[in-house]
C-alpha cells in the first residue's frame, strides 16, 4: 500500500505540526545540501519555526548570499552590475581558497615541527596524536614490507640450497661412475689373442713334426741311407 496525499494545509494538532515540521526541516535542509554540492550552486536557507527559532543552511554564507541577492534584485537592469556581482563573487571564491591554502601550508609547516610558537597546547597535543598515528602508520607499513622481503629471501635460500643439493648428487654419480670405469682391466694390441684351442694346438704340432720327419726323410734318402739306420742313429 502507497501513502496517501496529504492535504496541504495548516496542521491543527500541536504534536502532529511539530513532528510534521522536524521531517520536512531535516529534508528540506538535505535537499539544499544535495543541490549546492552537486550543482555547484549557491544556496542560501532560512527557516523559522512557529516559535520563533531560526534554521539557516549556507554553502558559503546567508549574509553573503543575501547581499548577492539584493544586488542582483536592484540591479537587473543593468548588465554591468551583473558582471560587477559575478567579478565579486570570483574575487571571494579566490579569497576562500588563499586563506584554505594558507591553512594547508601552515598545517605542513606544523607537521615539520616548525612554526610551533603560535600554538596552544591543546593544539600541540592535537598535532603529537596527529603525528603519532602516522607513524604508526609508517611503522606497520615499513614492518610488512620487511617481512614480505625475509619471506622472499628464505624462500630464494630454499631454492639455492635444494640446487645446490641437486648439483652435488650429480657431480657425486660423476664421481662413482668415473671410479668404476677406472676399475676395469686395460687392454692392449699384445694382449688380444685368439682364443685357445687345445685340439687345434695338437693338429698343428702334429703336422708340423710330419713336415720335419719328411724333410729329414728326404735328406736321409738324398744321402742314400736307410729310415731304419736314421732312426737308430737318431
Amino acid at each position: 500500500m502507497g501513502r496517501g496525499k496529504i492535504e496541504i494545509k495548516r496542521i491543527e494538532n500541536t504534536t502532529n505540526r511539530q513532528v510534521t515540521f522536524c521531517k520536512r526541516r531535516n529534508g528540506l535542509l538535505k535537499k539544499a545540501y544535495e543541490l549546492s554540492v552537486l550543482c555547484d550552486a549557491e544556496v542560501a536557507l532560512i527557516v523559522f519555526s512557529s516559535r520563533g527559532r531560526l534554521y539557516e543552511y549556507a554553502n558559503n554564507s546567508v549574509k553573503a548570499t543575501i547581499e548577492r541577492y539584493k544586488r542582483a534584485c536592484t540591479d537587473t537592469s543593468n548588465s554591468g552590475s551583473v558582471s560587477e556581482a559575478d567579478s565579486q563573487y570570483y574575487q571571494q571564491e579566490s579569497t576562500k581558497l588563499r586563506q584554505q591554502i594558507i591553512s594547508l601550508q601552515n598545517s605542513n609547516r606544523n607537521l615539520m615541527g616548525e612554526s610551533l610558537g603560535s600554538m596552544s597546547p591543546r593544539d600541540l597535543k592535537q598535532l603529537e596524536g596527529r603525528l603519532e598515528k602516522g607513524i604508526n602508520k609508517i611503522r606497520t607499513k615499513k614492518n610488512e614490507l620487511l617481512f614480505a622481503e625475509i619471506e622472499y629471501m628464505q624462500k630464494r635460500e630454499v631454492e639455492l640450497q635444494n640446487a645446490n643439493m641437486y648439483l652435488r648428487n650429480k657431480i657425486a654419480e660423476n664421481e662413482r661412475a668415473q671410479q668404476q670405469m677406472n676399475m676395469l682391466p686395460q687392454t692392449t694390441e699384445y694382449e688380444v689373442m685368439a682364443p685357445y684351442d687345445s685340439r687345434n694346438f695338437l693338429q698343428v704340432n702334429l703336422m708340423q713334426s710330419n713336415q720335419h720327419y719328411s724333410h729329414q726323410q728326404q735328406t736321409t734318402l738324398q744321402l742314400g741311407y736307410e729310415p731304419s739306420l736314421y732312426y737308430q742313429i737318431s
